[in-house]
């Protein structure tokens, strides 16, 4: 069953073209990782499959056979698609129990969830506390990888959820994915490193690399990266190395990325 399909994705902000014709299909039921060196446009593809504001896009980008690039931000979270940062942001004031009660309301899932799976992920003593308020980064992911368990998005979008973490933190965090698995859900896992793959095992492995992906294969692919680096992987391919473009004006919303969608 299809999960994710993006064609011929192009993407631009200040009249610079970030992604390139970028295409992607990540089945129900699979994990794919997306590794690919700075400025790559990673994030950028999150930020655009989730609706963030300030791109010029074109293209195709479905979720279970339906178009989402025309759709508003509230309407692709209903239709299953949702990100967990590189960088959670805390809500003062707000508890995660108050939080996932209104974010269960509004997907139409089981509220029993909400008590039923946080030991599953060891947040129950967040549950009571403001959101990600003075938790350490592992606790953060963990905690948002729990929202996204109990709300059962249709497609994942892992940006970088290793990012800042020790070793320690890494493989809880990766435990915590693994248990995200299910045969309706398809998740993008997009990471600089292999280390997190040492302990989650994904389907497929794509290189991305100046807007597009460029090679694509199994897990095994993730190793050779980890031996001979970007800079083998232009060679084999024949690739030369882009000077990195910088928008002429800098979007407000691009200074902060700790949401796809700021305003």
């Amino acid at each position: 069953m299809t999960g994710l399909t993006v064609s011929n994705l192009t993407a631009s902000v200040a009249g610079v073209e970030i992604l390139k014709g970028l295409d992607l299909e990540v089945p129900a039921g699979e994990l794919h990782a997306v590794m690919g060196p700075n400025g790559s446009g990673k994030s950028t593809l999150c930020h655009v499959l989730t609706g963030k504001d300030d791109y010029e896009i074109a293209g195709s980008a479905t979720v279970h056979g339906t178009e989402i690039l025309e759709l508003p931000v509230d309407e692709r979270a209903r239709l299953g698609i949702m990100q967990s940062f590189q960088y959670p942001v805390e809500v003062r004031g707000v508890s995660l129990r108050m939080f996932m009660d209104e974010a269960v309301a509004s997907q139409d899932v089981n509220g029993d969830a909400i008590d039923g799976l946080a030991p599953q992920f060891g947040v129950e003593s967040f549950l009571d506390r403001s959101v990600n308020d003075d938790l350490s980064g592992g606790e953060k992911k963990r905690s948002e990888i729990y929202q996204l368990a109990v709300l059962q998005p249709t497609v994942i979008m892992l940006d970088e959820i290793d990012s800042g973490l020790d070793i320690d933190a890494v493989r809880q965090v990766a435990a915590a994915v693994e248990e995200l698995r299910s045969p309706e859900t398809a998740i993008v896992m997009i990471t600089h490193y292999n280390r997190i793959l040492e302990y989650v095992q994904p389907d497929r492995v794509h290189i991305m690399m100046s807007g597009r992906i460029v090679e694509s294969g199994g897990p095994e692919l993730a190793t050779q990266l980890e031996e001979g680096g970007y800079d083998e992987v232009r060679r084999r391919l024949g690739i030369d190395e882009d000077a990195p473009e910088q928008p002429s004006v800098t979007p407000a919303s691009e200074l902060f990325t700790d949401t796809p969608f700021d305003s």
